[in-house]
């Protein structure tokens, strides 16, 4: 089935908005987006997918269409694991791959770190888990205001989530930006403009803190639970450079890593040499 629905699941005070693809009872792949776009960011690899998975791609809180009800959720890396468990839980996702990309690593890698017997397998594509993976002028800011707080740093932080600063993150990298589809990154750039949402992006990425220091953790789970592995990486991505996919072998040393020709949304100008690295892959 290569039709995609389009359904919501409430988990405690968030209704998460979620894709699904595939045939129920195939092996299950967890879908997990990055910033600043959504689970549409799955949109073209899904039918590809669809033979050989069944492919769930949910929406994190404070992105695309998930919802949250009140002021007391907490925009931090820890709660969006915890909202994420809850919905995997809900769906009754027994045992699982994942498709991590950029915030969807982290957590991804804490549901491995909490309960490795569910992970059937990790595709990385710019999901980084090393610190030589950070690239240094990109994450200069974040640097800086870990170093010393400040409500310039912020304002920085928040220019880069305007529709100029989004497409500029599109088309870093990219030989060819014609071929990308304007209405993801307008659709990025519209969502973040709703009310109040730049505050809780700047304090998520200022939370990005408290990955890195968990980095040793996902280390320690690859080396010690040796998941089925691909890093397949855009070469030019200036947020997570080559050596962090590079790393992975270090840990996992059956690892696959392959670079394509692409900046950080890889999907959008190399989908067809990334679905093909999948179903090549043993899970």
């Amino acid at each position: 089935m290569t039709t995609v629905r389009h359904s919501t699941l409430k988990v405690g005070q968030v209704t998460v908005f979620y894709r699904e693809a595939g045939v129920p009872g195939n092996p299950v792949l967890l879908l997990l987006h990055g910033f600043a776009n959504s689970s549409h960011y799955f949109r073209h690899l899904m039918p590809l997918l669809a033979n050989r998975f069944h492919l769930i791609a949910p929406d994190l809180p404070s992105f695309g269409f998930t919802e949250v009800e009140g002021d007391s959720y907490r925009y931090t890396f820890a709660q969006l694991t915890q909202t994420i468990q809850a919905f995997v839980g809900a769906m009754g996702l027994r045992r699982f791959a994942i498709y991590v990309f950029d915030y969807g690593a982290p957590i991804g890698f804490n549901l491995a770190v909490a309960d490795p017997s569910r992970i059937s397998g990790i595709i990385s594509q710019n999901g980084n888990a090393y610190e030589e993976g950070l690239g240094e002028g990109p994450w200069a800011p974040l640097h800086a205001y870990w170093k010393q707080p400040s409500a310039a740093i912020r304002d920085q932080i928040k220019g880069r989530m305007s529709l100029d600063g989004v497409r500029e993150a599109y088309f870093h990298g990219v030989a060819d930006v014609a071929i990308i589809e304007p209405e993801a990154y307008w659709l990025d750039a519209a969502l973040l403009a709703r009310p109040g949402m730049m505050e809780r992006q700047v304090d998520l990425k200022l939370d990005y803190k408290a990955n890195i220091e968990r980095y040793p953790l996902y280390q320690q789970y690859f080396r010690t639970h040796q998941p089925p592995l691909l890093a397949i990486w855009g070469k030019n991505d200036n947020f997570f450079i080559p050596p962090g996919a590079e790393a992975f072998k270090r840990d996992v040393p059956n690892a696959v890593v392959k670079f394509v020709d692409a900046g950080h949304f890889a999907l959008e100008t190399n989908l067809e040499e990334i679905a093909l690295a999948i179903l090549a892959m043993p899970m």
